[in-house]
């Protein structure tokens, strides 16, 4: 394998990770009953729509279907990829859950 091959194989690799880390963030909030979209934007408010997490959504299933994805799994997930502005939005929603309970 060549460079240029092997640097579009790690290209299509990040992208194919990058795409599950968005569709564990969206069933995080659909099995929480929360917006993804709107928790997105919060995030992100200066972005236009995400077309990921637009496919991500048609992906995910009820929160009876999906298996549970732990708070910690998904702080992970997303600060593994860079993503702590959203991180700090998620965190913020699982404070506000715990203060209810």
């Amino acid at each position: 394998m060549n460079t240029k091959e092997m640097e579009e194989q790690i290209i299509r690799t990040y992208q194919q990770e990058e795409n599950m880390m968005i569709l564990v963030f969206a069933q995080w909030c659909i099995n929480n009953k929360l917006d993804p979209v709107a928790l997105y934007q919060k995030a992100y408010p200066k972005q236009e729509d995400n077309l990921l997490l637009q496919q991500a959504m048609g992906l995910t299933v009820s929160s009876e279907e999906a298996g549970d994805i732990p708070d910690d799994t998904v702080l992970a997930v997303l600060s593994l990829f860079g993503n702590e502005e959203l991180a700090f939005v998620v965190t913020e929603e699982i404070q506000q859950r715990a203060k209810k309970k």
